[in-house]
């Protein structure tokens, strides 16, 4: 492994670039650190480039939401999401929502100042929520209407539709000030009232945040956090040399050790599933091809879902860092326990035989003059993808279906998953991944991301958005998964095949005290320092 990592001298001059840096800024070993009562209340943590925010700390552009979502450390949010996923408060004292879902009026504290010294009001609060509905590209508020301020402590938020889990909504979007707001700067100087301040950003290379002293929670233990951007390899020197505290890796490098550093595993719902494609194939009016004749059978799905052996993957693709996946939302509140499976390869063979997919001489499956036979897509570049992808295709060749692998940039992804397997990444703090993966899209009869549609299923989930309750909703969110009758599990339509959650894997310093993790969600990055002012040197 080692010798690998000395063949990349481009990852190994970006490493000794950034840890220059944090060497001038006061960057030093995890040992020369603990020495010191300035260093026990600082941490530098390695995180992967593509965690850098291109367009800055401004929630307009997707900081603190997207693929990444977590807790925007430099501003407040109305709410927060506890370890078990269920919503509590942060600026919000409380909130309520009117009996048809389209008013949602919201009470914050009165007590809660901006760095630059001004009040923080729900004039700010609306002022944030109408900026985002209108610039962002990242996250999806067309369910907003307005938000109007009514005084200084209340806001409502006008809905366009009603939107029971927009709790969830109110955790990743941090309140900016109206009257130091600007979108062409903020971004690079953002102004807010949450754990931090923005200290420095040389862009590429570090991000330093230091506590905010006047924050109105308590004070963080971590008074100063350096997040240096590296490529795994790069964060493995970086780790193996004693000058970071925290560094993301990867199962391909669970098998190693580093002096001073244990390796962390955090589960995730960051999990790894194939689209199966519900619909016979066929030719839109557009020209475009969706649908595959050999997953448009129900039985083939359901042979597929039980004929594949996760803890297998888990042990041999993921080095044993990971859980089995049965669902898009497996552990939170709205899973719905019915998804899970038992591996069962004889009965999946039984499945297909009953369908009419008998062998062939060449040992694939036919019926009706159609092979049993599968393309599957992989995203270029993501080794881990490609390694599940064919592990995969290998166990299905096991039932009698014979795979192709191919690699696809995101170019052409969505539109080839439309007609052939692609293995996708997914998994949010949210219940709406549900809905984004399963519901009918407008009056085009199918779903966003692979051809699928249940009435059934789309109207639980349309329910459970317009119940006036958020628990309420989850036992909605659990139907539409299955209510005894129809669903998207096994015993229903079953148009997604799910594999694995990756467990998100760190290198932490010997002494270094990482505050309880909420499971992380889809993307391996800002999640682990969303608690960073509750961490410690032991």
């Amino acid at each position: 492994m080692r010798s690998n990592v000395k063949r990349k001298p481009a990852a190994l001059l970006a490493c000794l670039l950034v840890l220059s840096l944090m060497a001038g800024c006061g960057g030093s070993s995890s040992e020369s650190r603990s020495n010191t009562s300035e260093n026990r209340s600082s941490v530098v943590i390695a995180m992967d480039p593509n965690s850098e925010p291109e367009a800055g700390f401004d929630p307009a552009f997707g900081w603190g939401a997207g693929e990444h979502v977590h807790e925007p450390l430099i501003q407040s949010t109305l709410t927060v999401t506890n370890t078990n996923l269920t919503i509590d408060y942060d600026l919000a004292t409380d909130y309520s929502v009117s009996e048809d879902g389209l008013l949602w009026t919201v009470h914050i504290r009165d007590d809660v100042k901006f760095t630059d010294g001004e009040p923080l009001t729900a004039r700010d609060v609306a002022f944030t929520y109408n900026t985002v509905k209108e610039a962002s590209s990242v996250n999806d508020f067309t369910m907003l209407d307005h938000a109007e301020a009514l005084d200084d402590t209340t806001v409502v938020f006008h809905m366009t539709r009603p939107f029971s889990i927009w709790p969830y909504t109110m955790a990743v979007v941090g309140i900016v000030p109206e009257h130091a707001y600007d979108s062409a700067s903020y971004g690079s100087n953002p102004i807010g009232s949450g754990r931090y301040i923005l200290k420095q950003w040389d862009k590429g290379q570090q991000v330093i945040l230091d506590a905010n002293p006047d924050y109105y929670g308590e004070q963080p233990n971590m008074q100063r956090v350096t997040i240096v951007f590296m490529e795994e390899d790069a964060a493995f020197l970086a780790a193996q040399a004693g000058e970071v505290d925290l560094a993301y890796t990867s199962a391909t490098y669970s098998d190693q050790t580093v002096e001073g550093y244990s390796l962390a595993a955090y589960e995730s719902v960051d999990n790894r599933g194939f689209n199966l494609p519900a619909v016979p194939e066929q030719t839109t009016e557009s020209g475009e091809t969706i649908g595959n004749d050999f997953t448009a059978d129900v039985q083939v799905r359901r042979a597929i879902n039980i004929g594949v052996d996760r803890e297998e993957m888990i042990d041999h693709v993921l080095n044993g860092y990971g859980s089995p996946a049965y669902s898009v939302c497996d552990q939170m509140p709205w899973y719905n326990s019915a998804s899970e499976v038992t591996y069962d390869p004889e009965k999946a063979k039984s499945l297909l035989d009953e369908a009419g997919w008998k062998t062939g001489e060449d040992g694939i499956r036919e019926k009706d003059g159609v092979k049993a036979e599968l393309n599957l897509l992989y995203a270029t570049g993501d080794s881990v993808r490609q390694a599940l992808a064919a592990d995969f295709s290998e166990q299905l060749k096991e039932l009698g279906i014979s795979c192709t692998l191919e690699g696809v940039g995101w170019d052409t992804a969505y539109d080839r998953a439309q007609s052939d397997p692609l293995i996708w990444g997914w998994g949010a703090h949210t219940p709406m991944e549900l809905y984004n993966i399963y519901h009918t899209i407008g009056d085009t009869g199918l779903a966003q991301y692979s051809p699928y549609s249940n009435s059934t299923v789309d109207a639980y989930m349309d329910q459970a958005l317009a119940s006036s309750d958020l628990e309420v909703s989850y036992d909605l969110w659990q139907k539409a998964q299955w209510d005894g009758t129809t669903g998207v599990t096994q015993d229903g339509d079953i148009p997604w095949v799910w594999l694995v959650n990756i467990d998100h894997l760190y290198w932490v310093a010997d002494g270094l005290q990482v505050a309880e993790q909420k499971i992380h969600p889809h993307g391996h990055g800002w999640s682990i320092v969303n608690n960073v002012d509750q961490w410690s040197w032991s």
